[in-house]
């Protein structure tokens, strides 16, 4: 439920969700009222995904350093495929990445840049 690919990758889900019959939204929350922080249109995408999402769990109740590495081991611990945007960069994403190839878990990169080796 971060901004950007997080967020949208939800709004698609919850749009299959009408199409697929099966499709379950889990919106994965780092810690409580995170989006305090968001501009007010993201507030608002992010409002309607929890509103609409089948489930939500909240990993904390307070910011700390380690929120987003708790949340991104959740995700890949929780996960049987991954579909990620990742351009290569250092950082989160690629920690993540890393960890779900390692996990052995069916791996989808949408980023098209066929030049870019990732690892």
């Amino acid at each position: 439920m971060a901004l950007g690919f997080d967020i949208e990758a939800a709004e698609v889900a919850l749009a299959l969700r009408k199409e697929l019959e099966g499709v379950q939204v889990v919106a994965i929350i780092p810690f409580a009222d995170m989006q305090r922080s968001f501009s007010s249109e993201w507030q608002r995408r992010f409002e309607r995904i929890v509103a609409e999402a089948n489930e939500t769990i909240t990993l904390a109740s307070h910011y700390s350093s380690e929120v987003y590495a708790v949340r991104n081991n959740f995700l890949v611990d929780n996960s049987s495929a991954c579909i990620a945007y990742f351009d290569g960069s250092k950082g989160g994403t690629a920690y993540t990445v890393r960890r779900a190839v390692k996990s052995l878990l069916r791996l989808t990169n949408i980023y098209n840049n066929p030049q870019k080796v990732l690892f």
